[in-house]
């Protein structure tokens, strides 16, 4: 009978816990976070120190392979970490902080604030433009929740918040948080964030009639007349996939997200996306990604975005 990957040793013992961490944080070895060296480290011991301290002998401090990540600081056991991350990159629509809570055996406000540290860890910071010759990125928006202190409009979305979305078919997701669907908020996205010998797939929005001359080429579906697809290849499904697992996540998950840290759920939904089993990453793999993603995003409960 195979064993739950569950049962795997770090996810129950804090020791284990830090070694499994150490050896993706830190695959050739200890590195001191304040003075940047990796000579002169050695691993204390004794019975009153902590579990995974080591001392640099030249800057002549402790530090945990904790220390600079969105981990430090936190009283948490770190395998209950490794589960929260596992589980939250395991979730295809994500997991609900009451289920955190109940799973992990911590508060609900515990729980909430480690899935955002967890999103946090998830958000790809200097991403190189997606697509390139012969790929194709599709392109569109869609709304979710609710501009805080509006009124609900009797039509379309201006009491929405607005999302844009890029999607490399075959590949990765990029989604950004608008304020505004006009022009000026989209077309710089798309252009900063897709190579322009790209081919570029979108919906008949009018702003696309402008934004997709700076591509390869361009082409469009127009949906006011029912067309989805043409000529098999020229479509917006791939990004309307993707909207669908997030809004099926948002509203039946979370169910409700303040505008101010929507752009930490579109990192989650983009994170388990772009590391998908169809791109072979499996939950074990796409959780060790997580991991790497920790460093130099300390996350505090004063930190207001």
């Amino acid at each position: 009978m195979q064993s739950s990957v569950l049962d795997a040793k770090h996810f129950h013992d804090e020791e284990a816990a830090y070694a499994h961490l150490e050896a993706r944080l830190w695959p050739d070895g200890p590195v001191c976070p304040r003075c940047g060296q990796h000579d002169r480290i050695g691993k204390m011991g004794g019975k009153s120190t902590r579990i995974g301290v080591y001392k640099c002998y030249q800057c002549r401090k402790p530090f945990r392979v904790t220390v600079g990540t969105v981990f430090e600081s936190s009283h948490v056991p770190l395998r209950l970490w490794l589960q929260c991350v596992h589980l939250m990159a395991a979730s295809k629509k994500g997991i609900s902080s009451n289920q955190l809570a109940r799973t992990l055996g911590v508060t609900l406000k515990t729980a909430w604030f480690m899935s955002h540290r967890v999103r946090e860890a998830m958000r790809v910071l200097g991403m190189e433009p997606m697509g390139g010759a012969g790929k194709i990125v599709e392109s569109d928006e869609t709304y979710i929740g609710r501009v805080e202190g509006t009124p609900k409009a009797r039509a379309g979305g201006a009491h929405k918040n607005a999302v844009l979305t890029l999607v490399e078919r075959g590949g990765s997701a990029r989604s950004f948080h608008l304020d505004n669907m006009k022009m000026e908020q989209i077309a710089p996205l798309v252009l900063q964030n897709v190579l322009r010998d790209s081919h570029l797939m979108t919906d008949e929005g009018r702003h696309y009639a402008a934004i997709g001359k700076h591509f390869a080429a361009h082409d469009a579906v127009r949906h006011s007349i029912g067309e989805y697809v043409r000529d098999d290849i020229i479509h917006s499904n791939t990004v309307e996939n993707y909207y669908s697992i997030f809004k099926r996540g948002m509203k039946g998950v979370y169910q409700h997200c303040k505008e101010k840290h929507l752009h930490r759920y579109l990192a989650e939904f983009d994170f388990r996306y772009s590391n998908r089993i169809a791109l072979g990453v499996n939950d074990v793999a796409r959780a060790d990604r997580a991991l790497k993603g920790i460093v130099g995003k300390r996350l505090t409960y004063r930190t207001p975005h």
